[in-house]
């Protein structure tokens, strides 16, 4: 068991670190610059945990649409990312 989620956060920590970089857009030459008076009242709790669970979310999409079954594993990483993405949310319901 406890094998099983190490290597069930191994795969998650992995997809997130090859999915998240080439995932950030630049901004389009024509963005505005959000005024620096423009501040949200109370700054999000735990944004890397926000960024992690968007990161896997989108990672989870590609690999489902994936034409490759990546020599079948494919199907165990869509797993092993949907238990991390369980984790994540479970995380961020105790820190109401």
């Amino acid at each position: 068991m406890k094998m099983k989620i190490v290597s069930i956060f191994a795969a998650a920590v992995l997809i997130l670190a090859l999915t998240f970089p080439a995932s950030a857009p630049a901004a389009p030459p024509n963005a505005k610059p959000v005024p620096a008076t423009v501040q949200p009242a109370v700054p999000e709790r735990h944004p890397e945990i926000h960024d992690a669970l968007e990161a896997l979310r989108r990672a989870r999409a590609h690999m489902d649409h994936a034409a490759h079954d990546f020599g079948g594993h494919k199907v165990e990483a869509l797993r092993a990312t949907d238990e991390a993405i369980r984790q994540l949310e479970i995380c961020m319901q105790y820190d109401k």
